[in-house]
């Protein structure tokens, strides 16, 4: 779920995908779903570590012994040669039936007309949250159906907020400046635990963005954040930095390419750290401490809330698949069986099903529990998720990178690195 695409791996699929979108257009299987007579083969193909792979195969088993005229054939890779292998099939007019997608790599096929439009089969996507279902559509089709959701937020470290004599605030009203606040606070304690991470993701611009009333990309993928906001944005990092609340840019930089066990919030270092809440579970083992979540400072004052459901991954189908009412069965076995949400609890992420998310809760760690809670506690307050990253937009990770560590720096002042930013993002936007 965290790994991200290479621009090596982008370049190969937009060519592999594009050399296959003429026959595609000419020979894709667009007509709605038809009974098919005898036993029916789908392939359908995931990445991900061991225990996934041995869910996901429990789950296969189980459909296949209750549905005798199917049989679901499992295509396993790790996610290093998942992508160059699927860009090959598709180049081939090999792609399997069904596709494990990264949200990182659904406009990639589904501009070119590699994935069929969902809604041309019969899906019972009726538990789904309508904004979160929208996630996977591109111009209007439905190219991904969304497995699981995770929501930005702050974990927070009880233990080192008591030993720093810090109280735990009211997230439904705190503002980013009493969270500098705070982190000041047990900077200065003594402890010697660090307040605050400062970390300047894409999720991070985003939610920021939507806060001050703007957007990264529009609808049509085109990068539209403004000058000013990228400015505030950046003002607000240096400023964590300068006040103490968070780290020198050094150690940010430096921790900004840790694995999540080296992270000061992970050793118990730290007292609040932006997460997906989704990762509760793995920063609480390896601090051994119950860490918990808090929603995201400034949502009460925001000229737009934040917070959104991120899809985990998705379930895409090949558009030039032979099989599709057996794919469509699968797909809403997947989606809608609670047996198969038993055997896969949280592995891609909380179910987007809110009556699955109810249904596994017993099977659940604490942490796991302690996310799911999230979810739901702010369902109310979550607002559309942003546009599907536009081909070539998966950049943004290193120019984003680039340039805040250059304002970090002072290197470029905020004001300076605004606009070069935006243009060189818009000019790796393929259209």
């Amino acid at each position: 779920m965290n790994h991200q695409p290479t621009r090596r791996h982008l370049i190969k699929i937009s060519a592999a995908v594009a050399a296959s979108s003429v026959l595609l257009a000419a020979c894709g299987t667009n007509d709605p779903a038809t009974e098919e007579e005898g036993q029916v083969t789908i392939r359908f193909t995931w990445w991900g570590g061991d225990a996934r792979q041995k869910a996901t195969q429990k789950v296969i088993d189980r459909f296949n012994a209750e549905n005798p005229n199917i049989k679901v054939v499992g295509e396993y890779s790790d996610w290093l040669g998942y992508w160059d292998k699927l860009a090959t099939q598709v180049a081939a007019n090999d792609a399997p039936d069904i596709i494990q997608m990264d949200e990182k790599y659904v406009r990639e096929y589904g501009d070119r007309g590699a994935l069929l439009d969902l809604k041309k089969l019969t899906l019972d996507t009726s538990d789904i949250e309508e904004a979160t279902l929208k996630s996977g559509e591109v111009e209007g089709k439905l190219v991904g159906l969304v497995t699981g959701v995770a929501a930005f937020s702050i974990a927070v470290n009880p233990v080192v907020l008591e030993k720093a004599g810090v109280p735990m605030p009211d997230d439904t009203t705190w503002s980013w400046d009493e969270y500098k606040e705070l982190g000041q606070k047990i900077s200065q304690s003594g402890t010697g635990a660090t307040g605050v991470g400062v970390s300047y993701n894409d999720t991070d611009l985003y939610i920021w963005a939507r806060q001050n009333g703007d957007r990264l990309y529009d609808d049509s993928g085109n990068v539209v954040i403004k000058p000013e906001t990228l400015i505030s944005f950046w003002k607000h990092l240096q400023e964590l930095s300068k006040s103490g609340a968070g780290d020198k840019p050094s150690v940010i930089i430096e921790g900004a390419a840790a694995s999540l066990n080296q992270t000061k919030m992970a050793t118990n270092q730290m007292g609040f750290s932006a997460i997906f809440n989704t990762q509760l579970t793995a920063y609480s083992a390896a601090s051994g401490t119950q860490l918990k979540l808090l929603r995201l400072p400034g949502e009460s004052g925001a000229k737009e809330r934040g917070a959104y459901y991120k899809p985990s991954m998705f379930w895409s189908v090949s558009s030039r698949t032979k099989h599709q009412k057996a794919t469509e069965k699968f797909l809403n076995y997947l989606n809608n069986d609670q047996g198969a949400a038993e055997i896969m609890l949280t592995e891609r992420g909380i179910p987007a099903n809110a009556r699955l998310r109810e249904a596994i809760l017993p099977k659940l760690s604490a942490s796991d529990k302690e996310a799911i809670d999230f979810t739901n506690a702010i369902a109310k307050d979550v607002r559309p998720a942003p546009p599907i990253t536009p081909a070539g937009g998966s950049v943004i990770l290193d120019v984003l990178g680039r340039y805040t560590s250059d304002v970090l720096f002072e290197r470029l002042t905020p004001e300076k690195a605004a606009q070069p930013f935006i243009d060189e993002l818009s000019s790796s936007i393929r259209k």
